[in-house]
């Protein structure tokens, strides 16, 4: 079977965050005035300590929280205007650390939920998760349960099921980060390769160095603002050069 061909044209997203600021109670500052755009088929990666505020700016970004100041757009628009679930159903996908899969369902289940409601018959969801499943390389365990499936194999489902819909912006937060190092680099290959056939705007926070080298632009945040690039140590500057 062919790999699947995205409907959206295989245009990615352009997105602008304008003086972005989240407050939670406390008061805890996770965002702190980001401003920043993404290009149409940008790979971004965001990196940073532990608690600087990469997710909660993930988070913005896909309308899973709203910031206490300032806008977010996506293709032009608001956030908060994009009609009730059509920005999530048609725009942007989600890779997370931890896969959230449903483990007393197959891979292929897993893939079609989030074609429920979005006008496919039950024949095309399952088909469209039948080829996003053998895109990943895991066509031989289409009726595998989650609870079943290696922790490689979980998040390599994961990435299908982020794809289902053919976003236009793919978000990933740490989608590596419980995995070893093969695995890791399987992932990491197939999100590039996913990317460069979608023509996707891809965002991944992350701490690891490679998926930084292999990024069109990395971003640093510390303390919920952007800064510049932290400077490398001597050992580093000296194998560097």
């Amino acid at each position: 079977m062919s790999d699947p061909e995205p409907r959206s044209g295989g245009r990615g997203a352009r997105v602008v965050v304008d003086e972005v600021r989240r407050v939670h109670p406390g008061p805890i500052v996770a965002v702190d005035g980001v401003s920043l755009t993404l290009e149409p088929g940008e790979f971004v990666v965001l990196s940073g300590p532990s608690g600087s505020g990469k997710t909660s700016l993930l988070s913005l970004i896909g309308d899973l929280d709203r910031p206490t100041s300032g806008r977010v757009e996506v293709e032009g628009k608001p956030v908060e205007d994009w009609q009730a679930g059509r920005l999530h159903r048609e725009v942007i996908g989600f890779v997370f650390q931890h896969h959230h899969l449903l483990a007393h369902l197959p891979a292929r289940m897993n893939v079609e939920i989030p074609l429920i409601g979005n006008g496919l018959s039950r024949a095309d969801r399952h088909e469209r998760a039948i080829q996003l499943l053998q895109s990943v390389g895991l066509g031989h365990r289409l009726e595998s349960l989650g609870a079943h499936l290696s922790g490689g194999e979980r998040q390599r489902v994961a990435v299908a099921r982020a794809l289902a819909n053919d976003p236009q912006l793919l978000l990933a937060d740490e989608p590596t980060g419980s995995l070893d190092s093969d695995d890791t680099q399987r992932v990491l290959d197939l999100l590039e390769e996913l990317r460069a056939r979608y023509g996707m705007t891809l965002m991944m926070v992350t701490y690891d160095e490679e998926i930084g080298r292999r990024a069109d632009r990395r971003l640093y945040m510390r303390d919920g603002r952007l800064v510049s690039e932290p400077a490398r140590s001597g050992a580093a500057q000296q194998a560097a050069g």
